[in-house]
């Protein structure tokens, strides 16, 4: 696809059905202002991604990621999570990680069921769910873990995330999935991801960022961002708009840089 100009409009969804509580005591309706950037002209519903940030962070950090998926052809929306925000009341705080896939859900419902302006250009056929850390766990637990599953979800691009506690082997017709490691994170350790990795049922790949921290490869620009984006892309275009696999296995493979697993 040819990249695309990417516009951006920030919605205020509210989910009156649950609530959060905040550090400093307060509590109230769970109210998502989500991030939604998609390609400027498109005159047909397009796949969805539904990102979710780390821990004390925020959309805007993963931008140069974000706006990548958009060019590429995706709606891409990234909710601020009220609790775990850097701007949280009182503090984030991670006491509320357990409510992020129900949120995440809500999301998926909102920009799928006519609720907002740009249910029209989502293709409620076509989703996928990413997050980074925290946002990764998030993920993980709602594309795969039975406690939270969402069926409605297509692939998973899993970012130095890691399972639940408690989480068993992925049942049968969940959907494939793109875990993302660097292999210096001391943050999310490695051997979480591979933890989850190996309850995983095929089609599964490993991206393993040779040398790479936590973040920065999300964040970019560095030497490990630019794979990432290619592989992230590759993928999603295989799974979610039957694209080649060879783009994934090419992007995924940089001698020094980065190395991809591949059980498909």
């Amino acid at each position: 696809m040819t990249p695309q100009h990417v516009g951006l409009r920030v919605l205020r969804l509210v989910d009156t059905s649950r609530r959060a509580h905040f550090a400093d005591g307060r509590s109230g309706p769970r109210v998502l202002v989500t991030y939604v950037r998609y390609p400027r002209g498109a005159s047909r519903p397009l796949p969805l991604v539904v990102f979710c940030h780390g821990f004390a962070s925020e959309p805007r950090v993963y931008a140069r990621l974000l706006d990548a998926w958009a060019r590429a052809g995706y709606v891409v929306a990234a909710p601020v999570f009220p609790v775990e925000s850097k701007d949280a009341p009182g503090g984030p705080s991670e006491a509320d990680l357990g409510n992020e896939p129900a949120d995440i859900s809500f999301v998926i419902s909102q920009l799928t069921g006519g609720a907002t302006p740009l249910s029209g250009l989502v293709d409620p056929t076509r989703i996928a769910v990413a997050g980074q850390s925290d946002g990764g766990e998030a993920a993980v637990a709602v594309a795969y873990d039975t406690r939270f599953l969402d069926r409605r979800i297509d692939a998973a691009v899993i970012l130095s995330g890691a399972a639940f506690p408690g989480a068993k082997p992925f049942p049968a017709g969940t959907p494939p999935r793109l875990a993302v490691q660097g292999t210096a994170d001391v943050v999310n350790r490695p051997f979480l991801t591979r933890a989850y990795f190996a309850l995983a049922r095929r089609p599964k790949f490993m991206l393993s960022l040779l040398g790479a921290p936590h973040l920065a490869p999300y964040a970019g620009p560095d030497r490990w961002s630019s794979v990432v984006e290619r592989a992230s892309i590759a993928f999603l275009d295989h799974y979610l708009r039957h694209a080649p696999l060879r783009g994934l296995l090419a992007a995924g493979t940089q001698p020094g840089v980065a190395r991809l697993t591949a059980d498909p």
